[in-house]
């Protein structure tokens, strides 16, 4: 069951939600990936610890090609750090969740 605290983007919101004010990590992924799957309780595992400090938001690039697209995006999962609108670190492949946790910290 998804997180209600992770929040699904798209193309038409992207650019407003990197410029919240708040640090953004943007998980790009698809439902056919498996990868993607493997590290989706991982990702909002990561919405419930850092609830309040860093939003976190999934892009099913399949529906959203626009986004991945001006990030040169071509593998996924590929997850990207936000802060103030700029795109300041990303992971891509099934990466662990102490990596994801080290990413999110950079934004705090």
């Amino acid at each position: 069951m998804a997180s209600e605290k992770v929040q699904q983007v798209n193309d038409g919101d992207f650019d407003t939600l990197i410029s919240s004010g708040q640090p953004t990590l943007v998980d790009f992924w698809a439902p056919w990936c498996g990868p993607c799957k493997a590290i989706g309780p991982v990702i909002e595992d990561l919405a419930n610890e850092f609830d309040g400090k860093v939003t976190i938001a999934k892009m099913n690039v399949d529906d959203n090609p626009n986004t991945p697209g001006k990030y040169g995006i071509r593998a996924i999962p590929t997850i990207i750090l936000f802060k103030d609108g700029e795109a300041i670190d990303q992971l891509t492949g099934a990466v662990g969740k102490t990596q994801l946790v080290d990413l999110c910290n950079k934004a705090l």
